[in-house]
């Protein structure tokens, strides 16, 4: 039995407390964003920080990335296992970005761990993720669309001390900038990663000092012990029993493909399982993931399942269980490749929502988008003559639901609450003209509900010998309709040349080169459509077609309902009722 369980204290100061350090993690994540240097963390908020407890259990954490979701954690312990509480000193601070101990994502998500001490002894531990422009690698942007090992993608920093005891590695320091493409912008985003983690320290020093060690210690427990039951509360309300689905990702990347990605998901009165055997091994290309992002992945849908509202601590996750094959596509292993991981992350995320959304109609919607839709487009600039590096993820559609249409313009579910690169940020840092930036009303997704629209985004080339890559996950195989409802469209994109040609559409492309007045058009898929099109309401269709939606052919053919193109009012029904 703990010291702080045989402490009394009353539930005021503890509710008090908890608060505080939910808050601490809001400040951590407000600091790094107006530290760092690159529009990916900035502007996008492809990061993640927060506090866990002595142990590595998750407090609090800030996310743009939902995905991160559980890679703190995963860090920390990492940190715990190599050093054991003994080696760690204060001032200490450790890097990792390893994706198979502790790091759970690709080579571009730089994670750091600092132990924050009070009397002598580890109280908490701040961390942080974030996405470096460039971590070295084969390609510009690191992340690579066709690496087969991921030696070919990046530095790895096996958690070693970045810090120790307040001194700076210096060595690490130099390695990276001899690495790294753009050293400004990633030593740059190391620092405010830093200068996150030490206003965690200090914060949680200051609790510390204002109410006792053994106080807050008592609150931390109280927290993880409220986080679990009230994800227990809201388990006792999902439907029991064992529920099945199964998809498949496009391809590694080589042509190779698809590969299936199969769940069974058991709900019982106290736990909820989600086993993955079965799925497929892992493959040449860079779409496998790690144990811990799937972990990730899946933590995500538990919360959309159970409570997508509750503040985010390790007992929220105490019922959930995730089971998978080794050397699965799922939990891949070293050297396979993961740079392009979230296609497989969230394909594993994407079964559990299917198996479960039938069930759960108020809570989880169609199909949507689901990849991240990645770019890296590197030239130089046209006025400063300087390269420049965009990387960045792309906005599509979500999924219809009962009672509402999807969401139009939104990123994936992996994403979670990041932004795009505004138009303007993007025309005067980088070396391009972006075209078009709008919706892709194409008309998939229809259903009582219809789909969200995907979005279109086309960048014009401002110099010669740029370079794109772009994965497109969810290219083949389309986001699902629900209860009748039609399946979306695919995530693509193509080449639009200063010749007239035109190449394309591709799902996954590594290194297409562009030259001056070439464009990129980025288009992402419409999400997946909810109930019977013909149970649409016919007003409804004619304000679909007046806001360019469907096409007057579409509303006819599909919905049933024959518009004037003039009033937009419904002129006539086929084959439904009024």
């Amino acid at each position: 039995m703990s010291v702080s369980s045989k402490v009394k204290v009353d539930p005021f100061t503890k509710e008090i407390v908890k608060d505080s350090v939910i808050a601490i993690g809001d400040e951590m994540f407000h600091a790094l964003a107006r530290t760092s240097m690159s529009p990916i963390i900035y502007e996008v908020l492809d990061y993640a920080s927060g506090l866990t407890d002595s142990k590595g259990q998750l407090l609090t954490q800030g996310n743009g990335v939902t995905g991160f979701i559980g890679m703190l954690t995963f860090m920390v312990k990492e940190t715990l296992n190599k050093f054991g509480e003994n080696e760690l000193k204060e001032g200490d601070i450790i890097i990792i970005n390893d994706s198979y101990v502790g790091g759970g994502s690709h080579l571009s998500d730089v994670g750091l761990v600092m132990p924050i001490f009070y009397e002598g002894k580890i109280i908490a531990f701040s961390a942080n993720k974030a996405h470096w422009t460039d971590v070295g690698g084969k390609d510009p942007g690191s992340f690579s669309n066709d690496a087969t090992e991921i030696y070919q993608e990046g530095l790895q920093f096996p958690c070693v001390k970045l810090f120790n005891e307040g001194k700076l590695n210096d060595a690490v320091l130099d390695i990276i900038k001899s690495n790294v493409r753009f050293p400004e912008l990633s030593i740059g985003d190391l620092w405010a990663q830093v200068a996150a983690l030490r206003t965690g320290e200090k914060r949680v020093k200051e609790l510390c000092e204002k109410n006792g060690a053994v106080v807050v210690q008592a609150s931390i427990d109280h927290h993880l012990d409220h986080g679990e039951q009230m994800a227990r509360r809201e388990l006792a309300k999902l439907p029991k029993g064992e529920f099945f689905a199964n998809d498949f990702i496009d391809d590694d990347g080589f042509g190779n493909g698809p590969f299936n990605v199969q769940v069974k998901v058991t709900i019982t009165e106290d736990k909820f399982i989600c086993d993955f055997r079965g799925s497929h091994p892992q493959v040449l290309g860079p779409v496998n993931c790690t144990y811990t992002g799937l972990v990730s992945a899946v933590r995500t849908v538990f919360l959309a399942a159970t409570n997508p509202s509750q503040d985010v601590n390790d007992g929220v996750f105490r019922p959930l269980e995730v089971i998978t094959d080794s050397k699965s596509i799922l939990a891949a292993e070293r050297p396979a490749p993961v740079s392009i991981y979230w296609e497989s992350m969230q394909g594993g995320a994407d079964v559990v929502w299917q198996a479960l959304a039938p069930h759960l109609p108020d809570r989880l919607s169609a199909g949507q988008l689901l990849s991240v839709c990645a770019v890296t487009l590197s030239g130089n600039h046209h006025e400063s003559n300087e390269p420049f590096l965009i990387v960045e993820p792309s906005a599509g559609g979500w999924g219809a639901a009962k009672g509402q249409d999807g969401a139009r313009g939104q990123f994936c579910i992996g994403d979670g609450e990041t932004y795009n690169v505004p138009v303007e940020v993007a025309e005067t840092r980088y070396g391009v003209m972006i075209d078009e930036y709008s919706l892709r009303t194409d008309g998939a997704g229809a259903g009582e509900y219809i789909g969200g629209a995907g979005v279109t985004r086309s960048y014009r080339a401002m110099t010669d010998n740029q370079m794109v890559s772009a994965t497109f996950g969810r290219n083949k195989y389309f986001p699902w309709g629900l209860n009748g409802g039609d399946e979306g469209s695919p995530n693509e994109f193509l080449i639009e040349k200063t010749n007239g040609e035109t190449d394309g559409p591709f799902g996954i492309y590594p290194r297409y080169p562009l030259n001056k007045g070439d464009v990129v058009k980025l288009m992402t898929a419409t999400g997946g459509g909810y109930g019977n099109p013909l149970k649409r309401p016919s007003g409804q269709v004619a304000k679909d077609v007046k806001n360019g939606y469907v096409t007057v052919e579409q509303a006819k053919r599909v919905f049933g309902v024959i518009v004037n193109t003039e009033t937009f009012k419904v002129d006539g029904l086929v084959g439904r009722e009024m």
